[in-house]
């Protein structure tokens, strides 16, 4: 399954990446490819940890819009 991924830049330098349908599931990397590389991986064990415990895998149902401010 693929997911979205929110990348922007954090306080310190480095590249937050976000998956908004995991709530909480956020990792970041120096580089793009670094935060895209951890992202990965904790977004597997996220899911892991959802079916041990028994709980639903959220299907990632996010739509991404820009808005005028």
């Amino acid at each position: 399954m693929k997911r979205r991924v929110l990348l922007y830049p954090g306080e310190d330098g480095y590249i937050v990446a976000e998956v908004p349908s995991l709530h909480g599931c956020i990792s970041q990397g120096r580089t793009r490819d670094e935060a895209l590389a951890n992202i990965q991986e904790a977004i597997s064990l996220f899911e892991e940890v959802l079916r041990d415990r028994g709980e639903p895998v959220p299907e990632d149902n996010v739509e991404i819009v820009e808005v005028a401010a």
